[in-house]
């Protein structure tokens, strides 16, 4: 009976002083970010933030049974015969064995060297993802590093957050600087097409790599916050690597034409280069790129409208989203470097900003083009562009509201402020960052808490007295 009242009590108790939480967002992977450390290392974040809070370190804890990543751990070993170097197969490309003999008993391994691979646009072939999935680990890699990275940034004056930023260390040791499992610093195996003349990289591999502004992100906070796990010695291994990739970046054949595309794809490479050459230290050279990006590709991408040119008939959204994305990292890469650049208000040839050109996503339909599913991928973008321009008349934060009722909820609320929503935590409440997290439990009221400790000594005074 006593165990009953105390277990009742219990429940009681914490029904009344703990306030039932929302149920965290499911997990999202932003395509590409870069977060200003300073702003993240100075801490001053809104009281509206709590709950994006909660969502990162939920977010960090998520990717936990998933890692950690390397590149040893796909199946298939790369033309190269070194498991070591980086390999995907273009999502698009299909194979025709018609010309190959014994069609109806090839092993998968012959499909791939000796049939012809044939593109088939927007046909997205399965097994690029279940045979080798190079591209998803290292997209999971770049999110675990970022959000273990914020989770211990945000707790770091609590002993236990080193779990976090271990974590974070343990991810990039592993892909990047652990000689049984590191990835070799090319991309020359990236995006083959397959096929008797596929067994090569193409240019668009060099999007695969985009991530990484995640994982420089994630070093330049934990160097400017002096992360004892992220030691001098990993970081200067972790810059040889950088160095290496870049040169690579900067010399094999299909970089240079990937830096050469108009379109997105070359928005992409510029994008990493900035930031790879900022985390080497190679501020000059940083700067460079992007503001070799804004005075060539972006020129011509964005008309007067907003509208992005060379679109792909029916992937109006998608299209849009993709290219748009990284116009953002790039205006925050280069304003990091230059606070008076001015980036976010440079213009096109046709007098476009990258404000125009989020607001003709928002006047598009998406249901006329099949799209309905993606107006959610975008609303990082929407989030920044309102935080950098401003939003009087609620056009952006009304957009958001209406797709995401709780989007003060989402990471990305964190990092694009100043922006209009969310509700501060409880007035009545402290937070507690216990075991790392950031929930928040509300100061007790004494009177409560002494009307309980009066029935619980009533009745363990009765217990007692009836023994």
């Amino acid at each position: 009976m006593l165990i009953t009242f105390v277990t009742s009590f219990l429940f009681l108790f914490l029904q009344l002083v703990v306030p039932t939480r929302g149920e965290t967002p499911p997990l999202a992977s932003y395509d590409s970010i870069f977060l200003d450390p300073n702003y993240i290392v100075n801490g001053n974040f809104p009281s509206t933030t709590w709950q994006a809070k909660d969502t990162i370190v939920q977010w960090a804890e998520d990717l936990v049974s998933l890692g950690p990543w390397s590149v040893m751990n796909k199946s298939v070993t790369p033309p190269s015969g070194d498991k070591h170097d980086y390999m995907s197969w273009a999502i698009y490309w299909w194979p025709d064995c018609s010309n190959v003999r014994n069609t109806t008993l090839l092993p998968p391994e012959q499909v791939w060297t000796e049939c012809t691979y044939v593109q088939r646009d927007g046909d997205i072939n399965p097994d690029v993802r279940t045979v080798v999935d190079d591209v998803g680990s290292f997209a999971n890699l770049s999110d675990a590093v970022l959000y273990n990275t914020l989770a211990w940034s945000l707790n770091k004056d609590n002993d236990s957050a080193s779990v976090y930023s271990q974590r974070t260390v343990n991810y990039i040791n592993t892909w990047f600087l652990n000689n049984a499992t590191k990835m070799n610093p090319n991309l020359n195996y990236a995006q083959m097409h397959r096929g008797p003349t596929g067994q090569m990289g193409t240019k668009t591999g060099v999007l695969d790599a985009h991530p990484i502004t995640k994982i420089v992100s994630s070093i330049l906070i934990m160097r400017m916050e002096n992360n004892t796990d992220w030691t001098d010695d990993m970081h200067n291994q972790f810059v040889s690597w950088s160095n290496q990739y870049v040169q690579w970046l900067e010399t094999a054949k299909i970089a240079i034409q990937e830096s050469e595309a108009t379109n997105n794809h070359g928005t992409y490479y510029y994008g990493q280069l900035a930031a790879l050459k900022l985390l080497v230290g190679d501020m000059d050279g940083a700067k460079n790129a992007t503001e070799t990006y804004f005075n060539n590709q972006f020129q011509q991408q964005i008309n007067a409208t907003g509208e992005q040119k060379h679109q792909e008939l029916g992937r109006i959204i998608t299209d849009s989203i993709i290219w748009r994305r990284w116009l953002y990292t790039n205006a925050q890469i280069l304003s990091y470097l230059d606070p008076s650049s001015n980036a976010w208000n440079k213009t096109t040839a046709y007098g476009a900003t990258i404000q125009t050109a989020l607001d003709f996503i928002l006047t598009l339909n998406p249901s006329a083009s099949n799209e309905s599913d993606q107006p959610s991928e975008f609303y990082v973008d929407v989030a920044a562009v309102a935080a950098v321009y401003g939003d009087p008349t609620h056009k952006y934060t009304s957009f958001l509201s209406s797709g995401d009722p709780n989007y003060a909820a989402q990471a990305y609320f964190l990092w694009t402020q100043p922006l209009a929503g969310g509700t501060p935590p409880p007035s009545n409440s402290t937070s507690s960052r216990k075991n790392g997290g950031f929930a928040v439990v509300p100061a007790a009221d004494s009177k409560v808490i002494s009307i309980f400790s009066n029935l619980l000594a009533d009745q363990l005074e009765g217990q007692t007295a009836a023994a």
